[in-house]
């Protein structure tokens, strides 16, 4: 393969336009799944709520939620949201009415300045704090004897007018319970309090009167929008990959056919004893056309199928580094999995194509000598000597095609084993809290371009060494040089000038031979005369 790259420079442009469209395909296809799992856990299961931390919170609920953080959790508060007075004026005040109807009658606090870090950093604060709250109301339910309706799990039901009444019994509550209840809180996973700190953000955004049925619409429709966005420029790296591939290959094929008939063309009957008339056909054709396929296809694959495989690993982990062995154990059994296929169908593929010129070599006796097979009646011995010709290459491509029959079926069921081992170690996982169903699908989704990144290869397994048998017959055409050369500036004959051609005791024979074919042969060829050979089958007239 290596000695027919050169074949590829006049196309080293449409190759890196093609690499750079390959690249930004697999993005696309790996960010899918990830529109997927926002639109999922995001716009279903959050309402569209995108941020743990609420945009705008109630004077009251500020006040509240303040009795379960530390000192330094309430500067960072108090720093980042802004009081808004219900007796405010102008045209922001009148857009924060529109945006939070409860502005109209009680003061509210509305977050400002902040950046994603901080978001982040706010998110897990209301997430500890609402965690600490639930604790405190477990402790003094279970003080009284009494049930409280707030649990770790459902928070969709917050009455905050019973919550609010409970301020003055917060205010005597010991430090001591409030640290306390603090370390049980903080003691659970961040994905927890996102999820718990989120759902009390739904409740603070009901309490202001915000239309939480809008926000998840405009929520999904935007993530879909962008999806399909995403997924049309795919569409077009893919269409365009597949052009650039087509063009790059064909016109390697046109080239490498160009160059091999020209090469023929110069060989002598030495090169054609070396090269018979049969596999000088199937190099140029068939040979040429295996090359092709790889560049179109190694092109389309070679590339994309590392890129979506590296990428699907690192975003997997992403959503679930603990499920990560799965991904790990599905590439262990593929990878043994197309060496037992590669170590198999290797040798076969060397056969096939020498098989292909046996099989050209007895077609084409055949067909140029079918008045001497029917003058002698060998029709049917002729018959069988192709047959066993066809069988031997039917065999082999059987062979070959049941391998690939049989390594399908299995790569179809690992892939539907990992999303089985994926859902049931998945469902476990959300039952816990700690992964969201959104992120289950996503790490599905990746799971199986992993393993289509893996087919891709395996596919490539089989093609590349087929491919390069073919490749290096091309080149050994190619490479051939001819015994007898013509020279680059030959001399002319003079017009006026006739001449006679003699053979002086000239001997004769074929390269590899043990014995001449001729041997002390004199004659002389006079101009303006027909010069004759006569002589029994076999004496040597061609030669």
């Amino acid at each position: 393969m290596i000695k027919l790259a050169k074949y590829l420079k006049p196309f080293a442009l449409a190759i890196l336009v093609s690499f750079v469209l390959l690249f930004g395909q697999a993005m696309a296809d790996l960010n899918l799944p990830n529109y997927m799992s926002d639109i999922v856990n995001v716009g279903i299961q959050q309402s569209g709520i995108e941020t743990a931390a609420p945009e705008a919170i109630s004077a009251k609920g500020m006040t509240v939620m303040q009795y379960f953080m530390t000192d330094s959790e309430k500067k960072d508060m108090n720093r980042y949201y802004k009081l808004v007075s219900k007796d405010g004026t102008g045209a922001q005040h009148d857009e924060d009415v529109s945006r939070y109807p409860l502005l109209k009658t009680e003061d509210i606090y509305v977050l400002s300045g902040a950046d994603g870090e901080t978001m982040e950093r706010l998110g897990k604060t209301f997430g500890e704090s609402t965690w600490t709250m639930i604790n405190v109301m477990k402790k003094l339910a279970a003080q009284s004897g009494k049930s409280v309706s707030m649990s770790g799990t459902d928070l969709k039901e917050v009455d905050f007018s019973k919550l609010y009444a409970m301020e003055p019994v917060l205010k005597q509550i010991p430090a001591g319970v409030y640290d306390q209840a603090r370390k049980d809180a903080i003691s659970g996973t961040e994905s927890l309090f996102a999820q718990s700190a989120v759902t009390m953000t739904k409740s603070f955004y009901k309490e202001l009167g915000m239309d939480i049925a809008r926000m998840q619409r405009d929520y999904i429709i935007n993530k879909g929008l962008w999806m399909l966005f995403v997924a049309l420029l795919g569409g077009v790296a893919t269409v365009l990959v597949a052009f650039f591939s087509a063009r790059v290959s064909a016109g390697v094929a046109r080239d490498l056919r160009r160059d091999v008939f020209g090469k023929v063309e110069c060989f002598s009957n030495t090169e054609f004893d070396r090269y018979s008339t049969a596999s000088l056909i199937t190099r140029t054709t068939n040979d040429v056309t295996q090359v092709q396929m790889l560049i179109m296809m190694g092109i389309r694959m070679i590339c994309y199928a590392p890129i979506l495989g590296i990428g699907g690993v690192f975003m997997a982990l992403r959503k679930s580094f603990s499920m990560g062995w799965i991904i790990a154990l599905a590439c262990v059994v593929l990878c043994g999995l197309i060496l037992v296929v590669f170590s198999v169908a290797m040798p076969k593929f060397k056969i096939v194509q020498k098989l292909i010129d046996r099989l050209n070599l007895v077609a084409r006796e055949n067909l140029n000598g079918l008045m001497v097979i029917r003058a002698f009646g060998t029709q049917k011995f002729e018959e069988e000597r192709f047959d066993r010709s066809n069988e031997d290459l039917t065999r082999t491509t059987l062979f070959i095609s049941r391998i690939m029959i049989f390594m399908m079926p299995i790569i179809i069921l690992i892939m539907n084993l990992v999303t089985l081992l994926i859902v049931w170690v998945g469902a476990h996982r959300i039952a816990d809290s700690t992964m969201q169903v959104g992120d289950m699908m996503a790490f599905m989704q990746y799971a199986i371009q992993i393993i289509m990144s893996f087919l891709m290869i395996a596919v490539m397994f089989i093609m590349v060494p087929r491919a390069a048998v073919s490749a290096n017959r091309i080149a050994e055409v190619i490479e051939t040089e001819p015994s007898i050369e013509d020279p680059e500036h030959p001399k002319a004959f003079r017009q006026d000038k006739t001449g006679f051609v003699t053979f002086r005791n000239v001997s004769f024979r074929y390269h590899g031979a043990d014995e001449d074919v001729l041997h002390d042969v004199s004659f002389t060829a006079k101009p303006g005369q027909t010069t004759a050979f006569i002589g029994s089958t076999g004496s040597g007239k061609t030669t």
